[in-house]
């Protein structure tokens, strides 16, 4: 199957006083056309840097060290967005038309100076040649479809008139307004009642299913990711440390992080006094860490090796993949 895009050995660092700190380390994974690729991991392993690295979405402080992300346009032509400048005619014409974001917080990502229409019709514009009429009637079915009562009214407020749930729901209409071929979503259902988020993912599951669309989903709901994903990475301290189809994963977690996060899900029919799995111990320092596994400190099955080598990735069945010393033996990836 054809990839719409391909990141290799992308590698992120942020400028901190005189340091350089690595946040993304090696990350290489194929978003399939048609398929949601979820990533997975807990706060600040570096889930959403990763994406932002991937369309040149950085901060003044950070920088892609090394890496590709080679995207391919709607005209078939392959582009290295890494490459090209963060502000460039180029990348704007792709970011917000063939690429859609939904950014994690919406209080922070809504101008509030400017009506919630105007916002969504100013992304319209920026990339059709329409109509203003045109553009906040396509707006307003928009809202529509994400559920927003009286839309034709609320397309007119200002975002302080919506509630939290509100407001993500008009950032992914902003995201999804121009029917982009790769949406990246960043935690979409977060403050979102259980109803509404069936309804983001049925919208994101019907642009998979009837348009062929690729979704890359950010979250830590494992539910979700095992209900609308086809593939899942696992991410622990800026590395992809399990990936695969997630069946496979689900099924067979190979990772000692994998299998501990699998286990801190609730599920039906627990017992009352029956507790939640955790992982022990705290991530690590990544300004600290030098070598080894960097979920040694936390791992049951760590051994002296894991803390004075690099890890390799190894092949566990097609293209289900893993970064364990557990896993020595396997052919490597």
């Amino acid at each position: 199957m054809e990839n719409l895009l391909e990141a290799r050995n992308l590698c992120t660092e942020f400028k901190v006083g005189k340091d350089s700190i690595k946040i993304v380390k090696d990350v290489s994974f194929d978003v399939k056309k048609g398929k949601i690729l979820s990533i997975v991991g807990e706060s600040g392993c570096g889930k959403s840097v990763t994406v932002h690295s991937m369309i040149n979405l950085l901060p003044k402080a950070g920088r892609v060290a090394n890496g590709t992300s080679m995207f391919e346009t709607s005209n078939g032509e392959k582009v290295d967005l890494v490459n090209l400048k963060p502000y460039s005619k180029e990348i704007r014409a792709l970011r917000g038309k063939e690429i859609g974001m939904i950014f994690q917080d919406p209080m922070q990502s809504l101008n509030p100076v400017y009506t919630i229409g105007n916002q969504i019709m100013e992304n319209i514009l920026q990339h059709n040649k329409v109509s203003k009429k045109d553009a906040e009637e396509i707006g307003i079915e928009m809202l529509k479809k994400l559920g927003i009562p009286e839309p034709k009214k609320r397309f007119h407020d200002f975002p302080h008139q919506f509630s939290g749930g509100m407001k993500q729901r008009v950032m992914i209409a902003i995201a999804m307004v121009n029917n982009p071929n790769l949406l990246i979503a960043d935690e979409p259902t977060t403050a979102l009642d259980v109803t509404i988020q069936a309804q983001i993912m049925d919208l994101m599951k019907g642009m998979r299913d009837e348009y062929g669309k690729s979704v890359i989903l950010i979250t830590h709901n494992m539910g979700l990711v095992a209900e609308v994903a086809n593939q899942v990475a696992v991410m622990y301290m800026g590395r992809i440390i399990e990936y695969g189809d997630v069946k496979d994963v689900f099924e067979n977690p190979m990772h000692p992080y994998t299998r501990a996060l699998l286990k801190s899900v609730p599920v039906p029919g627990m017992a009352k006094n029956q507790k939640l799995a955790t992982i022990p111990g705290e991530t690590p320092d990544p300004k600290k860490y030098k070598i080894g596994c960097e979920f040694a400190n936390r791992c049951s099955f760590a051994k002296e090796e894991c803390k004075n080598q690099d890890i390799p990735t190894y092949v566990i069945d097609g293209t289900h993949i893993a970064k364990c010393i557990l896993l020595k033996g396997n052919k490597e990836a």
